[in-house]
């Protein structure tokens, strides 16, 4: 298997990060947008949310292949992009995928 290029890894990082950080994150979301505290708590709580790093941040995780790094025509089911399925397809390398003929 190929080594792993630096996207598909930057991804996975970022998934660690979000799985990590996601309680605390919607905790101090909640606290910062619920309007019947006082300002300065939700101010506090909007403070801590800006020390949380990049790769906590679940707009940060974008699905990729895990063969290619490309970004874009993914099927999350095997986490391939559509041009790497179809040759793992019709290599036969995925159970229970064959091409259909009519």
């Amino acid at each position: 298997m190929p080594p792993l290029k630096i996207r598909v890894t930057r991804d996975i990082k970022a998934r660690h990060g979000v799985l990590q950080n996601e309680i605390a994150r919607r905790a101090y979301l909640y606290v910062a947008r619920n309007q019947a505290l006082p300002p300065q708590i939700r101010h506090q709580a909007q403070l801590q949310l800006n020390t949380f790093g990049r790769y906590t941040r679940p707009t940060t995780v974008k699905n990729r292949c895990a063969d290619s790094g490309r970004g874009r025509g993914i099927l999350s089911e095997f986490a391939l992009c559509r041009f790497q399925f179809r040759l793992r397809a019709l290599a036969g390398e995925i159970p229970g995928v064959k091409k259909a003929s009519w």
